[in-house]
């Protein structure tokens, strides 16, 4: 497995871990978070879409399929702008911002990754 592959890969099992909490128990990750407790089902079709989208990333990573992990960077990094944006605007709390700051740190390793394997 390549080294861009790989971040995608350990990528995805966050997404796994994250959309399954998410699903199972939404209110432990809400409240260690600071954020109110919910019995809305809106928590849970995230964790279902996060939960997806880990499949996805899985699969292109297993797949080496590098038109896809460079998507991913550019997706991955505008979630940190729009939880930014979602905070700024006070629509979220700041702890948001930590969750998208995942996600660009680990753009930014795929993003230098396979910047390293076109030479």
């Amino acid at each position: 497995m390549s080294k861009s592959a790989r971040s995608l890969f350990v990528f995805s099992i966050y997404l796994f871990v994250l959309g399954m909490i998410l699903l199972v128990i939404p209110n432990v990750l809400l409240t260690l978070f600071g954020l109110p407790k919910t019995n809305e089902v809106w928590i849970r079709v995230v964790g279902m879409l996060v939960f997806i989208l880990g499949f996805y990333y899985f699969s292109a990573s297993k797949n080496e399929i590098k038109s896809f992990l460079q998507w991913t960077v550019y997706a991955r990094t505008s979630v940190l702008f729009f939880f930014v944006v979602f905070v700024l605007l006070g629509f979220a709390p700041a702890i948001l911002i930590l969750f998208g700051a995942i996600d660009a740190g680990a753009a930014l390793w795929t993003h230098l990754s396979l910047r390293s394997e076109k030479i």
